[in-house]
């Protein structure tokens, strides 16, 4: 068996809970956290002033969190939007039938495992589980270059340059097409 088929049997994501958030502001005060969500070198919490209770409060089916947990381990947390239809209307004005996704590996011992290449792939399924899906969207910042090699790894293909408020992103596209062709087995 393959690591990323083993990896596969072992990773799950659960919808995220108010009990994650004491993990949740740990991981959001980590290095590596901050550092792919700010380009402000004096930044001490990812996310800015976000709290997770409220951010919580507002799951909808359009706007979803979850927990990538490892053996029943949590190793990172994801959101999962749809861009056109959720309340804070992030992207602004964009076609409907996509999806959006955010990702973090939390503690850096488990970064470079593999862990974030899993949790895309169910993240992958989840959101071409509808069929009216057409495309994935990711917005890492335009200076992470590191995310935008394993985005582009996993098929996402960099399609524009724009701010999301201070943040300076890049932005990329994974079709269903391409999803097909990459990971004809998921």
């Amino acid at each position: 068996m393959t690591q990323t088929a083993l990896l596969n049997t072992r990773i799950v994501l659960r919808p995220m809970r108010l009990s994650d958030v004491a993990l949740l502001d740990l991981w959001d005060r980590q290095p590596h956290v901050i550092a792919a969500t700010s380009d402000d070198a004096h930044q001490t919490k990812a996310f800015g002033d976000l709290s997770w209770p409220d951010e919580l409060s507002r799951v909808t089916p359009d706007n979803q969190y979850f927990i990538a947990e490892l053996d029943g381990r949590p190793i990172g947390a994801m959101q999962i939007i749809d861009p056109c239809s959720e309340q804070t209307h992030y992207w602004g004005e964009i076609e409907p039938n996509l999806r959006a996704i955010d990702i973090w590996i939390g503690a850096v011992d488990d970064l470079g495992k593999g862990y974030g290449e899993t949790m895309m792939r169910r993240a992958f399924q989840m959101c071409f589980a509808d069929p009216a899906v057409n495309a994935i969207l990711i917005d890492p910042l335009a200076s992470n270059a590191r995310a935008h090699k394993f985005y582009q790894r996993l098929g996402f293909a960099p399609e524009d340059r724009r701010l999301f408020g201070d943040d300076d992103c890049l932005v990329h596209r994974l079709t269903r097409t391409v999803w097909r062709q990459r990971f004809p087995e998921d």
